[in-house]
Order: C-alpha cells, then sequence, then structure tokens
C-alpha cells in the first residue's frame, strides 16, 4: 500500500475492518444530538493549530509560515454545503491513510470486539485521533478532505469517502497548509448549511476556543477563556461580564472563586454565586449551572454530577486536561474521573464559603437568607460532605439579635463548661418560639438555644447529631440533661406546689381525662412560667418533624403524631387550682384537663383542626359567667 501511494496516483483504498466498526457505532449510536459533529471538528482543528504553534518553535521552517493562524467556516446554502478550514499542521498522504482509513493502535479489533459485547459502551477506550473526524458522517453523505502538511516540499491531497466502505485519495494541486473539510450534506440536514445554525453550535460548545472562527468574514467566537488566565490580571468588570455571558444574567455575581489545580486532577475552574436564588420564587428546580471543558472547548453545557446537586446554584466553568478530549466529550461515561472532580470542586467551594464567612460575616448572612436551603439539602443528605457544611451552617439563637445568625461554632464558644449539648428548638418565627414553654428551663440557666425555623433544619441536625463532640439535642426532647436541675427548679418554685398524694392523684386524673392522646402526665422538671408543655417522646423526634408526619398523614391517611407526654409545673397557679376543681366538680375539670392539652399542643405548634377547641371555650366561658 505505501508503494502505491507513493506514485501520487487517485487511488480507491477500503477502510480497515475497524474504522468500518466505529464507523457503525458513532453514526448510529454514538451521538444523541447530530450537532455535536461540528464541535469536534473544530476542535481537530484548533489541535492542529496548536501543534503548529508548538512546531514553530522547535521547526525552523514550515510551510507558509505568513498565514495566520485561524479557522474559517463557509456555508452554501443553496448546494448544502459546509466548509470547515484550518491553517494548521495539514496532514501527508501517509498521514491521511493512518488517521482516517485506519485506527493506528495495537490490540483494536479484540478492543471493538468487547467494545460491541459490553452492555454499555465505554466509549473513552476508542482510539483518540480522528475519531471526532467520524462523527461528520452523521449529517454529511459525502465528505472531502483537502490537506497539506507544514512541512517544506510535501504535496497536497484530497482524501474523499461517502463513509460506507471505502474511501480515495488522489493528489491535488494548489493547496495552502492545512486543511479543509468539505462537508456535502445530507438532505434531512440541510440547517447546517445555515449561517445562523452554524454561529448558535459555535457560541454554544467552541465560543471559547484560543483561535479566531471566521464566518461570512466576522469572527464569531468573541468571548475570551478567562478562567485559563492569571487572577490577577484579570478585572472586576472582565469577571462580571464573562458572568453576564455565561449565566445569562444581567447584574453582577454575590461571589466568584477562580482556582487551579495541578493535583489530583489539573483544573482551571471559575465558580460563580448569582445575586438570587430563583427556587425560593417558585421557578422551579434549578438545573445545574456548571459547564465542563476540556482545553477550551465545550464537553457538556449543564454538566450533571460535575457538582453534588445541593450545589445546583452555582454557575460558571470547569476546564480539565485530564478529560479525554475525544468521543466521550457527550457522554462522559468515566464516572471515576467525575467523581474525582466533583470531590475537589466540592471541596474548594465549601473552603471558600468558610473564608467568605470569616472574612464578611453580614455579607454571607445574605447569603445565607438565600441560598441556605441548598446547604441544608446537603447536610441533611449528604453523608460525604455533611460534617464539611456543619460549620458553614446559621441560626438565630436565644442570644443573637433577630434577624442575625450565628454558627455551631460560635455557640461553642459561648457555652458554659458544665453543659454537655448544644440545644436548640424550632417555631415558625423567633417571637413564637420565645413566648412558648420550652425556654423557661434555658432561660432560668442562661443557656443559649438555637432558633430553627423549618422543617429541614430539625432533619439538618438529626443528621448531624453531634458537633466537635457535643451531641445536638432538641429543646423538646423528654431528658435534657441539664447542670443542677431540680436544685434551680426547688429555688425558683412556689413554696405551696402540689406533691405527694395530691400530685399523684391529679396525674393520674389528667391521664384518665386525655386517654390516648398522651403517653403519660408527668411532673415537670423544666418548667418555671407555665403551666404545662407537650414532651416528645420518641426518640430523635421533635415537633417539626412531626408536623411534617401530621401533613403526610392528613394526605395519605393515619392518625396521631408519636408518643407525647403531658408535663405539668405543679407549682402553677392554674394546677393547683385544677387540683381544688378536680376534687369538687370532675366534670369541669376534665373539661379544663383538655383546654390545657390544647393549649400545650398551640405552644408545640401542633394544633390542626381548632374545632373542638373553640366548641370547648364556649362551654368553659359559660360555666365561667354564669358563676
Amino acid at each position: 500500500m505505501a508503494d502505491e501511494a507513493d506514485n501520487k496516483q487517485q487511488q480507491t483504498l477500503e477502510f480497515q475492518a475497524e474504522v468500518k466498526q466505529l464507523l457503525d457505532i458513532v453514526i448510529n449510536s454514538l451521538y444523541t444530538d447530530r450537532e455535536i459533529f461540528l464541535r469536534e471538528l473544530v476542535s481537530n482543528a484548533a489541535d492542529a493549530l496548536e501543534k503548529l504553534r508548538y512546531r514553530t518553535i522547535t521547526d525552523k521552517e514550515v510551510t507558509d509560515p505568513n498565514l495566520p493562524l485561524e479557522i474559517t467556516i463557509e456555508v452554501n446554502e443553496q448546494d448544502k454545503t459546509l466548509t470547515i478550514s484550518d491553517t494548521g499542521t495539514g496532514m501527508t498522504r501517509d498521514e491521511l491513510v493512518d488517521n482516517l482509513g485506519t485506527i493506528a493502535r495495537s490490540g483494536s479489533k479484540a478492543f471493538l470486539q468487547q467494545l460491541a459485547e459490553a452492555e454499555q459502551k465505554d466509549l473513552n477506550l476508542i482510539g483518540q485521533f480522528g475519531v471526532g473526524f467520524y462523527s461528520a458522517f452523521m449529517v454529511a453523505k459525502r465528505v472531502r478532505v483537502l490537506t497539506r502538511s507544514f512541512v517544506p516540499g510535501e504535496e497536497g491531497c484530497e482524501w474523499v469517502s461517502d463513509g460506507v466502505g471505502s474511501y480515495t485519495i488522489d493528489q491535488a494541486t494548489g493547496l495552502t497548509r492545512g486543511t479543509k473539510i468539505i462537508l456535502e450534506l445530507k438532505d434531512d440536514a440541510g440547517e447546517f448549511a445555515s449561517p445562523d445554525t452554524i454561529k448558535r453550535i459555535i457560541k454554544r460548545y467552541s465560543n471559547f476556543v484560543p483561535f479566531p472562527i471566521i464566518l461570512a468574514g466576522e469572527k464569531i467566537n468573541t468571548v475570551q477563556a478567562i478562567w485559563v488566565r492569571n487572577k490577577n490580571e484579570i478585572t472586576d468588570e472582565e469577571y462580571t461580564e464573562f458572568y453576564k455571558f455565561i449565566a445569562n444574567a444581567y447584574d453582577e455575581p454575590y461571589y466568584r472563586l477562580h482556582f487551579s489545580a495541578d493535583a489530583p486532577l489539573a483544573i482551571n475552574a471559575l465558580l460563580f454565586v448569582p445575586q438570587e436564588n430563583l427556587e425560593r420564587y417558585g421557578f422551579g428546580k434549578t438545573e445545574p449551572g456548571v459547564a465542563l471543558y476540556c482545553r477550551k472547548v465545550m464537553l457538556q453545557q449543564k454538566a450533571e454530577g460535575l457538582l453534588p446537586e445541593w450545589l445546583r446554584f452555582v454557575k460558571g466553568v470547569v476546564d480539565s486536561e485530564d478529560i479525554p478530549i475525544n468521543i466521550s466529550r457527550e457522554t462522559m461515561q468515566d464516572s471515576a474521573l467525575v467523581g474525582r472532580l466533583r470531590k475537589v470542586l466540592t471541596g474548594r467551594f465549601l473552603k471558600f464559603l468558610g473564608e467568605q464567612a470569616k472574612t464578611d460575616p453580614d455579607k454571607y448572612g445574605e447569603f445565607w437568607k438565600k441560598f441556605g436551603i441548598f446547604l441544608k439539602e446537603g447536610a441533611a443528605s449528604d453523608f460525604i460532605y455533611s460534617q464539611d457544611i456543619a460549620p458553614l451552617l446559621r441560626f438565630e439563637s436565644s442570644k443573637s439579635e433577630p434577624g442575625k445568625y450565628v454558627s455551631l461554632d460560635e455557640y461553642l464558644e459561648r457555652m458554659p463548661e458544665n453543659q454537655k449539648h448544644i440545644y436548640y428548638i424550632n417555631g415558625p418565627t423567633r417571637e413564637v418560639i420565645e413566648a412558648g414553654p420550652y425556654l423557661e428551663a434555658f432561660k432560668l440557666r442562661d443557656m443559649e438555644v438555637l432558633y430553627t425555623h423549618e422543617p429541614v433544619d430539625d432533619f439538618v441536625l438529626t443528621n448531624l447529631a453531634q458537633y466537635k463532640e457535643k451531641k445536638l439535642v432538641s429543646a423538646d426532647q423528654p431528658e435534657l440533661d441539664l447542670p443542677d436541675t431540680q436544685a434551680d427548679l426547688a429555688d425558683s418554685g412556689d413554696a405551696g406546689k402540689l406533691e405527694g398524694l395530691e400530685l399523684k392523684n391529679l396525674l393520674a386524673f389528667m391521664k384518665q381525662a386525655l386517654g390516648d392522646k398522651v403517653s403519660e402526665v408527668r411532673e415537670s422538671k423544666r418548667l418555671v412560667d407555665s403551666p404545662a408543655v407537650l414532651i416528645n417522646m420518641d426518640e430523635g423526634m421533635t415537633s417539626s418533624m412531626q408536623r411534617v408526619m401530621q401533613a403526610l398523614q392528613k394526605e395519605f391517611g393515619g392518625t396521631g403524631f408519636g408518643q407525647k407526654a403531658l408535663e405539668i409545673n405543679p407549682g402553677h397557679k392554674l394546677v393547683k387550682s385544677l387540683e381544688a376543681l378536680r376534687q369538687n366538680d370532675a366534670d369541669f375539670a376534665a373539661l379544663a384537663v383538655e383546654q390545657i392539652y390544647d393549649n400545650a399542643l398551640i405552644a408545640a405548634g401542633l394544633l390542626t383542626d381548632p374545632r373542638d377547641m373553640v366548641d370547648r371555650m364556649y362551654r368553659i366561658l359559660e360555666r365561667a359567667l354564669a358563676e
């Protein structure tokens, strides 16, 4: 074959058997979107230009040294042709045969056989050079390649094929250095002869190719790939304009992170946090916003799996030279590689947020208001990163100003030495929490309590379980293990409180009146000013979680909301009066017990149907007014 090629005459040659198999895979099953072919051909052209730029450094002479390094695209809508030209290295006759007629790799036949037998095609393993070129046959019924090598003295050649079984090679005269690929489009691919279509595809996939792409005399890749530049050389205005371009935004980003890494992967990343979280306004779930590139060529615009789903609000680009820049651009089958990328990016972004929180707590507080729900989602659902997210969580607390947030680290710094746990309590607002009975024992001891306002908050803290060896405990749990509980309450209580047989009888009476509504009625060790409080008896179950369960049970059927105990304050005037009423009018006392229970439900946020309570209140008022 080599002797025949040296004759410089037109020849018809058969594709290597492996190439026929590869063409069948590429044309029929590899790409789900045919426009990918243009990205592949532009990428190959950019590679040829990059190689030439390197060779001009190492080689003293090249053909046509004054040609500009650029890619030119021409379309003819009437003839339905698309031409892509570059002034790169070009190819010799032998290189045409090797690169476009064969897969110059040992063991290719065995590999393709293994590929055909696999349940899912591992396309990363296919030979890299020239594979993208074959995607041209998805849209072209005939492909011509006119090329001349950069090596002085080499003649031009023409390669022609319909992609079926053979190709022809002939000598071509009058060519300058580089490669020109002419696609005669299929009848159903006429759209790719439209300048508007070509411009759209280039701007989507190849906008950051480092060489000019010219269409109809106009350079169409006008935005710089600033992520590969030194960040000290980039202005705030350039960052903002780039963010507006890639995020389709009109405002400035709230945060930006620009970093490079060499190990374990070569990465250039530029990430942004938007000004607003559109999910808060009912715009639906945000799609992944980070695009994946390899050497400035886009592989995926919305790269799923590149960041955890709970970081879907992040916008930007990630460029890694370690990603195979070949047939795998569309499918990214190498999950292990994506996993390593995700680990590096996620860790660096969480570190960045921690740095911002320390540098400007107020600005981070505003970020938390808008985007904290995403970090909560990660802490509640992502075991791998939950402990890394924990320092970034923010809550109001009994020692913070309204609307201001504290971190778990700040809580620990203020915690008394004899306090064993971190305490939190859920309520819809700060005012509701502070008006309720659950904080009384903590106020008595001047102990800080974190305020959580959303059901997800309790799921987050329950999932974390502990922070820096301190257990996270809801203030409505049955056993709080507070320091000096009994002594403190004894000093602050009413000397005339119920005790002994009187208290025992009242507790039994209240349990009988409430029946299965509570698992028990008992004396409280935590109440100071309130007469009663409902306590969760189910391990790890908080009132906010039970409110979620109530909603689910209401929708899907079922009753009840877990085991609850009613604790009463035996020193409270209402409780002492209740005991006296029990002895004189048990029926009216039972009515009062039910009202005390409903009041406790309201304080716990668990009363969903007030009709019975309203009816009971009228009966109590009638009795009171009658007297």
